[in-house]
Formats: structure tokens, sequence, C-alpha cells
């Protein structure tokens, strides 16, 4: 059976904590007359078989440490040196490849991924090239990414209203204006931590650099989604998330009721202000309309060919999250990151045997205005 560096590695780790405690058992007892020669010689001799143990181990160790540095770097040599991509890609593999294997990454390669800093040597900061790559690129994952504003500011702070006109109606509606006049006329954001996890098994650390970097940015990104749709659904939101939700009391979205679902949704996107209605979606759950769709019909198929907004006049969006519908302009949301602050780091899982590629975000979800959306609730018959 082979045995992987990681294995071999830990071995060294137990030969030389148990060489330790024979060496203090030798000092101790060795200054205690009443113990015979004989003992004192058999721990000499388990304390020389143990170093010599230890010896073979680590120069297997650096050995084969040595010539994976060899290779990596012949691998980074026959890369294409006028295609940034192939840097980027071979400089990030060769990243994650330093972090699993909790060494120190070249200078070279931190300044492939874009950092610059000196005073750290990058050592505890993703650079910020590939913070970007992971949370600002969009994907398919996360609905609400089409829709919200994606930044990575930090200490951002944004108006609540983005304009006003002398004598403007849209500031001086009822609801906008009791908003602003409660919640002030500024949004700030906050930073609130989530760490998201890659597992990585040695076939993948030791695959091409293309492979590795796919399937590490595709996992956080995934992991990432999940976050973001997690938070802006929660029907119990954890402390200090509150006001992320859609649903908490905090964010105070009104609530529309109608007898049916299809009769809540449009009553609820014919509540909202005109000003917001260039650009209103609904966000709900695919069993839930197509239980709706199924009562419209009556048993007839002619309605589920159709698209959404040709039936209820609004496009929709699925979301398993979304379990009552959000009716609204979700340019009046926005999800912010603070890319400088992003963190990465290795750990092992040692119950489950898996070494894990972690990163650590800052991120903030908040709705800047509530009278944008409306909740979609069914009255109970």
């Amino acid at each position: 059976m082979t045995v992987t560096l990681y294995q071999k590695k830990q071995s060294l780790a137990e030969i030389g904590a148990e060489l330790k405690n024979v060496n203090n058992e030798i000092a101790e007892k060795a200054g205690n007359p009443a113990i015979e020669d004989e003992v004192l010689n058999q721990l000499s001799q388990k304390a020389d078989s143990l170093s010599s143990r230890f010896d073979l181990l680590k120069n297997q160790i650096d050995s084969e440490e040595k010539a994976s540095k060899k290779k990596m770097q012949q691998k980074q040599n026959n890369a294409k040196p006028d295609d940034p991509k192939v840097r980027q890609t071979s400089a990030m593999a060769s990243l994650i490849r330093s972090t699993m294997a909790n060494q120190s990454v070249s200078p070279d390669v931190l300044q492939a991924l874009g950092d610059d800093n000196t005073t750290t040597g990058g050592q505890n900061i993703l650079p910020i090239n590939v913070s970007n790559q992971i949370i600002a690129e969009p994907f398919d994952d996360n609905p609400l990414r089409q829709d919200e504003t994606i930044s990575a500011i930090t200490n951002l702070i944004l108006p609540r209203v983005a304009y006003s006109i002398d004598d403007d109606g849209f500031v001086g509606d009822q609801q906008v204006s009791k908003e602003i006049n409660t919640k002030g006329d500024q949004v700030s954001f906050g930073r609130f931590k989530t760490k998201l996890k890659a597992a990585v098994s040695e076939t993948i650390l030791n695959g091409t650099d293309t492979a590795l970097v796919q399937y590490i940015q595709g996992a956080l990104q995934a992991a990432l989604a999940l976050k973001e749709k997690k938070v802006a659904f929660a029907t119990t939101p954890a402390a200090g998330e509150e006001h992320m939700s859609f649903y908490s009391t905090e964010t105070n979205i009104k609530k529309v009721t109608g007898s049916s679902l299809f009769d809540a949704i449009t009553q609820a996107a014919g509540d909202i202000n005109d000003a917001f209605q260039s650009n209103i979606k609904v966000y709900m759950r695919r069993p839930d309309y197509l239980t709706m769709i199924k009562e419209l019909s009556n048993s007839s198929a002619t309605l589920f060919g159709k698209a959404p907004e040709e039936i209820i006049g609004y496009p929709v969006r699925f979301s398993e999250k979304a379990v009552t519908p959000v009716v609204g302009n979700f340019s009046y949301a926005q999800l912010n990151y603070e890319i400088d602050s992003t963190l990465y780091e290795q750990w092992k899982d040692y119950d489950k045997g898996i070494n894990y590629f972690g990163l650590t975000a800052w991120f903030d979800h908040q709705v800047l205005l509530a009278s944008a959306f409306r909740l979609a609730t069914v009255v109970s018959k």
C-alpha cells in the first residue's frame, strides 16, 4: 500500500513526540542511582532506534517535497509565459498547493495573483484578483445575482434613494417617506463573516493546474451561492443577520394577502409604487408556481407552456428558499463583500479524514428600500 506524504508527516510527528518522551525519561532516570544500568541501556537503545527512524522518514519527506516542488516548477516553466490567464491559473494552483501543504507562498505567485502587499507578504490575505473571481463573477446557483447589485467596497455607505427631484412625488410617497424618516437616508454595510470549505483529495491536488483551480473555484462559488440565498430568504435569521432577510420583521416588508397565490402575487405587484414597476420580479418556489398554474389551468395543459410574465405579468425567478413569494424591484437590494479582508487557510477534519481548502469572507446583504418589495401571502380559508 502506498504511503502518502501526509501520512508520512503524521508518522514523523508521532515518532518525534515519542523520541522526546524517551529522552525526557532518560534524563529523569539517569539522575536516580536506584535505577539499574540495564534500564538506562534499554531506553538509550530505544532512543537511538527512534532517532534513526526519524532521520530516515525525514529524509524521505524532504526528498519527496523537493521532487514535488521541482515538478511544480517545471509545470510553471512549461506554461505559456505570454498568456496572462495561464500564468494566473498556474499561480492560483501554486497558492492552493502551498496552502494545503502548510508552506509559504512564493512572492512571484502572489505577484501574479495581484497581491503587492510587501508588509505582510500576502501570507494571510487572499490576492484581490482571486477573491474577485470567486466572489464577484456571476453564477447561476444564486438567481438574486441576476437582479441585485453586487459590490466589493470596504466600509460601503449608500444613500437609501439614489436620486431626488424638487417636488418629487416618489420621495414624497407616503411609504417611501415614512421608511426614510424611520431608517435614515443612508445605508451602512457591515462585516459579517462566513467560512466556506472545499474538500480536496490528493488526486485533485496533484492533478493539472486548470482542473485544480476550476474545482476549488467551483466548490467555493457553490458554497457562496448557498450562503447568499440562505441569508436573503431566512425565515429565522441568525442573530445580527436579521436585516439581511426579506422575511424578517426588522426589514419590515409589507405583506399583501389574497384568496389564492395568483391573487396574492398580482395584488402585491399592483400595490408597489409606480417608480419601482419597471423592473419587478417575483421570487418563489418552483413547486408553488406549478401548483398555481395547475389551479389556474383547471386541469388544462395550455398554461404550462407559457412564460410566467404572460400569466402573471412579471418574470419569475425560482429559488427553493423563497417559501413566501417575494415581489419587488430587486435592484433595491444589494450584496457587498470586503475582498481586501478575505482570508484563506487549510485544515483537516480528522473524524472524516478529509482535507479542506477554506475561504473566510466578510459580506453584508441590505434591503435598501423595503417599499420596493411586497410579500405575497394567501389568506387562510
